[in-house]
């Protein structure tokens, strides 16, 4: 009978604490999926950090700085996969109000620590590869009460009376 001397000694809640490390540990291995051999891809590395243009480099772009603002830095970037759009914020609670905010005109982002990458699916695949991050998927919608102005006659039974 096989025992682990850590556990040696511990009283009252010791068991659940082993319990619960247990669970985290099963949950931390069943995260990506096996590799049978269909061939699916390699897990991406952890998400890069770094500025735009550290960022840049490691995805292998020159960037075109559009915005530069303290808030924001957002470049155009091409690559042999594709173009897209890359941003870094100043803050996590930008970087989640401004996904917030594009995800109401779709599309594909790869997410990291104050970054955003936007572009078609294969490039964002392909980036994933390189930076890391999350892949997010937005579909296009539009509420009616965006607040965006503009003419929308019929739109939501809305009418001039």
């Amino acid at each position: 009978m096989a025992t682990q001397p850590e556990c040696r000694g511990v009283r009252h809640g010791g068991a659940a604490a082993l319990v619960l490390a247990g669970l985290l540990l099963l949950a931390g291995c069943s995260a990506e999926p096996a590799d049978d051999g269909d061939g699916e891809r390699p897990t991406p590395p952890p998400a890069a950090t770094g500025t735009l243009e550290q960022l840049a480099k490691k995805a292998g772009c020159d960037p075109n700085v559009q915005t530069d603002a303290a808030e924001l830095r957002q470049a155009n970037c091409t690559t042999d996969d594709g173009r897209y759009i890359l941003t870094t914020f100043a803050t996590d609670r930008g970087q989640r109000e401004w996904i917030n905010e594009a995800n109401d005109y779709g599309g594909s982002y790869l997410v990291g620590r104050q970054w955003v990458a936007v572009g078609d699916p294969a490039v964002v695949a392909a980036l994933r590869g390189r930076l890391g991050g999350t892949v997010e998927t937005a579909s296009p919608h539009h509420s009616g009460d965006s607040g965006g102005g503009g003419s929308e006659d019929g739109h939501s039974g809305h009418h001039g009376s």
